[in-house]
């Protein structure tokens, strides 16, 4: 289920990699990440507090996270 203002797409091929997990936990300020054992987890009722830093997406592979900005249909993509 998506927030009322933000959604999160993380792409299959990371969400299984515990390095990757971690570096998105550590580098959200609002902890919608969480390395759930080695596992790519979103904390759903985190989403709206997102502050569209896009530390994520410099933690993550080129291509591998979305963050969806619901009020006005954009896109933000590592």
């Amino acid at each position: 289920m998506a927030g009322l203002f933000i959604d999160v797409e993380v792409d299959d091929q990371i969400r299984d990699q515990a390095d990757i997990a971690q570096k998105l936990e550590d580098a959200c300020p609002v902890d919608i990440y969480r390395n759930a054992d080695g596992h790519v987890e979103i904390v759903e009722d985190n989403l709206d507090e997102c502050v569209l830093c896009e530390l994520c997406m410099n933690a993550a592979p080129k291509g591998t996270v979305r963050v969806k900005k619901l009020y006005d249909g954009g896109v933000l993509q590592s």
